[in-house]
């Protein structure tokens, strides 16, 4: 009887050797938390899991009353994993640590405030003062149809997007559209598919606005100065060189959190001179002579691609989809309080807004301008054009000082996609923090950069059809392949019917719609001038 006993109590008390005593439990190594948990919340909770007596229960008088490891977490939080189950945290491990270092990713404090200026300030620009030259192409009727199906269009992926944000499979938060693209399709499709839309978006955005920006500047310095100023005025290149000299400096804000009072200033002038713009036209009455007759070409093939440049323009209005990753990325996140929750309601307040100024700025204006709306420059060209006698002096300079400030504005959240790019390649190569002296090169390195390409090629606001076709699939097909890739919604369902259907259209729209603002720009010309801005 004593042998069975000594025998069952043999895994449960095993002999200590006799050459060493056994160490008090307080001081052994497991107890004390190694620096690598600190990363790793969920290893911190049972540090012994996978130890070499596991299976065996331990002797009571060595299990400790408290906790072996402290409650208090010292995991930063934007790295906290969505799930709370060891499998979740162990993949949460692999998170890129450098985005502590990276101007989009470096501040996690953002809110449904913030989320609201970003988009707002993204989503609403001078783009949209060229959407009555897309009516008066497709009329009334088929304008206000394509504008509506086109701003619920891009509303329902831009829902996607935010809902894609974080995973609920791994925990990882996709705090770039390049990344979550790279993540859904592979590393070598997914940078093919996004890489030159959405830099060309950031990129070629900040030289439109650079062009925009200086142009205004320079109209604006005529109006305060007046007819009889004897001030010399300065070229349009040197109104460039101002516009980005301004822009450069505020660009040293460190990252995306940082430019949300810039945001929240981008987005009240927005609103503020479409709304001006399109309350003196509306105010002014319709013009002499005005048509709403559809401008018709000459041969079939002509009126086709006209119609598909105007879904370009229709395109090239909404914008900001490659941003809304970076813009969710600033909110802190975890399985109770997701970032979804917060940014969706910053994106319905901010693209009701948007819908408020849209909707009014191409109804009004095609209303008061018809045929008559200039091509170039839309409804601020139109202003300018036929209403520069009859409007107060202080109305148009208003006008213009809200175009300036917006247009600086916008190039800092624009520019960030890009300012991440260039220091995420110091970080790879250094393993550290860009610092402060290079993060400031770099960026004026790209503002300047951005103002060559202004002053080389000062014709790219006429390619607007074309940059709506190509930044099509980045805003209107990606979003519901990603959502099929990853989301996995059941096969033949609503969901799976919705999404293949808008993605093949947005994928086919955008083939034609390149292909269409391609012939226009080459039947109709376009004012090719290098290094020669007007």
């Amino acid at each position: 009887m004593s042998e069975k006993n000594e025998i069952r109590s043999a895994p449960l008390t095993p002999r200590p050797r006799s050459a060493a005593p056994t160490p008090p439990v307080v001081s052994s190594p497991p107890v004390s938390c190694p620096p690598s948990q600190y990363h790793s919340p969920s290893l911190s909770r049972s540090p012994l899991l996978n130890g070499e007596h596991a299976d065996q229960a331990p002797p009571p008088s060595k299990t400790p009353k408290t906790p072996r490891t402290p409650r208090l977490s010292l995991t930063p939080r934007f790295i906290t994993p969505l799930g709370s189950p060891v499998r979740k945290a162990l993949r949460m491990t692999k998170l890129d640590p450098q985005d502590a270092w990276l101007p989009i990713t470096e501040s996690r404090n953002g809110n449904k405030y913030y989320a609201a200026f970003h988009t707002l300030c993204s989503g609403i620009g001078v783009q949209a003062l060229v959407l009555p030259v897309a009516f008066t192409i497709l009329g009334w009727t088929w304008g206000i149809i394509g504008l509506t199906l086109a701003f619920i269009w891009q509303l329902y992926t831009l829902w996607l997007l935010v809902q894609l944000h974080e995973s609920t499979e791994n925990g990882m938060r996709y705090s770039r559209y390049l990344q979550l693209c790279c993540a859904t399709f592979g590393e070598r499709l997914g940078k093919w598919l996004a890489l030159f839309p959405i830099m060309y978006l950031s990129g070629g955005t900040c030289v439109a606005l650079i062009i925009i920006g200086g142009s205004t500047s320079k109209l604006f310095f005529q109006i305060v100065c007046g007819a009889t100023c004897s001030a010399k005025p300065l070229t349009t290149v040197e109104w460039y060189l101002v516009f980005t000299c301004a822009a450069v400096v505020l660009s040293q804000l460190p990252n995306l959190n940082s430019i949300a009072g810039l945001s929240l200033v981008g987005a009240v002038t927005a609103v503020g001179y479409c709304t001006m713009i399109w309350v003196v036209s509306v105010a002014k009455g319709r013009l002499p002579g005005v048509s709403y007759n559809p401008v018709r070409g000459s041969t079939p093939v002509v009126r086709i691609f006209d119609v598909l440049n105007a879904l370009g323009i229709i395109a090239f209005a909404f914008r900001g989809h490659n941003l809304i990753l970076e813009i969710q990325a600033t909110m802190p996140s975890d399985e109770k309080h997701p970032s979804r929750v917060p940014m969706w309601q910053g994106v319905r307040v901010s693209y009701t807004v948007i819908s408020a100024c849209l909707f009014p700025l191409a109804i009004g204006g095609y209303w008061a301008y018809g045929q008559k709306i200039p091509a170039n420059g839309g409804m601020l060209t139109a202003l300018y054009q036929f209403h520069s006698r009859d409007v107060s002096q202080g109305v148009l300079g208003l006008t213009s000082l809200f175009v300036i400030v917006n247009a600086l504005s916008s190039f800092q959240i624009y520019g960030m996609p890009m300012f991440d790019d260039m220091e995420s390649k110091y970080t790879v190569r250094k393993k550290q923090p860009c610092p402060w002296w290079l993060r400031a090169i770099f960026r004026a390195m790209f503002g300047f950069g951005c103002f060559f390409v202004a002053v080389a090629i000062p014709f790219l606001g006429s390619l607007a059809g074309l940059i709506g076709g190509i930044a099509l699939p980045v805003t209107l097909a990606y979003p519901c392949f990603m959502w099929l890739k990853i989301r996995k919604p059941k096969m033949y369902g609503s969901m799976w019917w919705l999404n293949w259907f808008l993605g093949v259209l947005g994928m086919s729209l955008s083939g034609i719609l390149i292909a269409a603002g391609l012939y226009v720009v080459i039947d109709t010309g376009v004012e090719v001038s290098f290094f020669k801005p007007h």
